[in-house]
């Protein structure tokens, strides 16, 4: 395991670096968590709190530096149907967001446990195609997220104040583009920030802030103290159980594939590897710490994590500054960052989706197989539609499909007879379940000799369907009077085999002078009768 590191040096971290970016993405965490707070109908302090704490505790102990967590929308829209339900069987306003802390807690354990067992390698087995769509949908969901902020009380904005907000968004962009060619010893998001609030500020410009964001979602302001402990006040019965527990299981899953897959994406950005089984622990433990004081949880965050990454943050000291200056706007800044025109911070995660959208799928569509594509388009509509884990669940049982089905056709047998009059079937490509019917037509048992002889010297048995086609096809010879032989397999293959011997009668001639065992069965045969 790679130690501790405040600034990673090696893949061009700095401590100027990390502490900009850091304070950059932490006042784009500001209106994220209050807005996914009101998602999941919970106060904005608990989002605040929950963003403070997933980042700090992730940053830490976490397996990726440089990559950010807090509250998410893919995990707040499951946490709204928990808290309204959560209302309903406490018998009370406030029950919801007890249950919201005590399935944290279950929810943290799961993933912890996850970590433990070593089931963050299967972000491996995620196809390229799958990881495009989840790029390009997680992009078109971060750009439909912001233009709710062009709407004022359910109302788009119309004439002088919508060309204001377009105007300082285009501003914020065009700094972020621009700045970058210059100079890069400066964050280009948290410059763009600041100019744009100087302008507002100063310039007397009419248009909506943090502040009046927040009032305007029947909130009164970022300022509180710090987190305290306490322990959920729910009855801890069966029912409570059954009824947290797939709640539970979804946020679990639902945070650990996305916090995966950003992962997997920040190793490409930055050519680095980072420990996905130590990201597992780390989002578990700072769940379960929401839940004993009072933040929302959440997960990996791909757009602040790129903002951090393209910032010039790559150390763990980036995410922990983040963190930090987030808890210090909530205990002392308040009235600063309440002051930041939302159209700033708008610009900002606009820039974002233009960085995180995979632009290469336009170019890539008539050069990759037809099956890519689709998969592509599937989980690309299914992260918009629905979310995140039932997009990429799709995604890869598509793939696998394809592959599997892809595969199955592959099956062949060359054949031919020795001087000996023995057949020979030569197998090729892999027999599993997908190719049982295709690999049945490959044999003639009525017109074939007394002996016949089938290699897996290029091909291998993979599951216990091929174990059980081979035993219903020895059955078949068996019953014309013939017998079969297996030569050339693989160790596991055999091991496969053996196990299945009692299901599975053949001869496993693991003697590659196969003719010497035929001729010692003849005369077995003959002295028998």
């Amino acid at each position: 395991m790679k130690p501790f590191q405040l600034i990673d040096k090696s893949t061009g971290g700095s401590l100027k670096n990390d502490i900009l970016s850091g304070i950059t993405v932490a006042l784009a965490l500001v209106p994220e968590a209050v807005a996914f707070a009101f998602v999941a109908g919970v106060s904005p302090i608990v989002g605040l709190y929950g963003a403070f704490m997933m980042g700090l505790i992730t940053s830490i102990f976490g397996g990726r530096p440089g990559m950010i967590s807090g509250a998410t929308g893919a995990m707040a829209v499951v946490m709204v149907h928990l808290v309204q339900q959560g209302n309903t069987l406490g018998g009370s306003e406030s029950m919801g967001l007890q249950y919201l802390f005590i399935t944290l807690i279950l929810a943290g354990v799961f993933q912890i446990l996850a970590g433990i067992f070593r089931l963050g390698k299967f972000v491996r087995m995620i196809p390229h195609p799958v990881m495009m769509g989840f790029v390009n949908g997680l992009a078109i969901v971060i750009f439909t997220s912001q233009l709710g902020m062009f709407k004022r009380q359910g109302e788009w904005l119309e004439g002088n104040p919508l060309y204001v907000m377009i105007g300082l968004v285009l501003t914020t962009m065009f700094i972020i583009y621009v700045l970058p060619r210059f100079t890069n010893k400066i964050p280009a998001a948290l410059t763009a920030i600041v100019v744009v609030s100087v302008i507002v500020i100063f310039g007397g410009v009419e248009t909506e802030t943090v502040r009046s964001f927040i009032q305007s979602n029947g909130g009164d302001g970022i300022q509180a103290g710090l987190p305290m402990f306490h322990f959920p006040t729910v009855a801890f019965t069966l029912e409570t159980f059954q009824f947290i527990l797939p709640y539970a299981f979804i946020l679990a899953a639902i945070g650990l594939i996305e916090s995966l897959m950003t992962l997997y994406l920040i190793d490409e950005l930055t050519d680095s590897h980072g420990n996905g089984n130590r990201e597992c622990i780390a989002q578990g433990a700072a769940n379960t710490i929401n839940g004993f004081f009072g933040g929302m949880g959440g997960c990996a965050m791909i757009g602040q994590s790129i903002i951090n990454i393209k910032s010039g943050g790559r150390g763990r000291l980036s995410g922990i500054t983040a963190a930090l200056a987030l808890l210090g706007f909530i205990l002392f800044g308040s009235n600063l960052i309440e002051q930041v025109p939302i159209a700033a911070l708008v610009g900002v995660m606009f820039m974002v989706v233009i960085g995180t959208f995979a632009w290469s799928t336009f170019k890539v569509v008539n050069k990759v197989p037809k099956p890519d594509v689709i998969v592509i388009l599937i989980v690309t509509v299914l992260t918009v539609i629905f979310d995140l884990a039932v997009a990429v669940l799709s995604g890869v049982i598509v793939s696998s499909l394809v592959f599997a089905w892809e595969n199955a056709k592959r099956i062949r047998a060359r054949k031919y007879v020795d001087e000996f009059g023995v057949k020979h079937y030569e197998i090729f490509g892999p027999l599993f379940f997908g190719c049982i019917e295709l690999f049945n037509t490959k044999f003639d048992v009525q017109n074939d000799p007394e002996e016949v002889i089938i290699d897996f010297k290029e091909s291998r048995i993979v599951d216990q369907s091929a174990i059980e086609c081979i035993n219903k096809l020895t059955e078949r010879y068996l019953k014309n009077g013939k017998n079969i032989h297996l030569r050339h397999l693989s160790p596991d293959c055999v091991k496969l085999i053996k196990k299945a011997e009692k299901i599975c009668v053949v001869n496993v001639l693991e003697d590659p002078d196969y003719f010497v065992a035929i001729d010692n069965f003849r005369q077995a045969q003959n002295a028998l009768n």
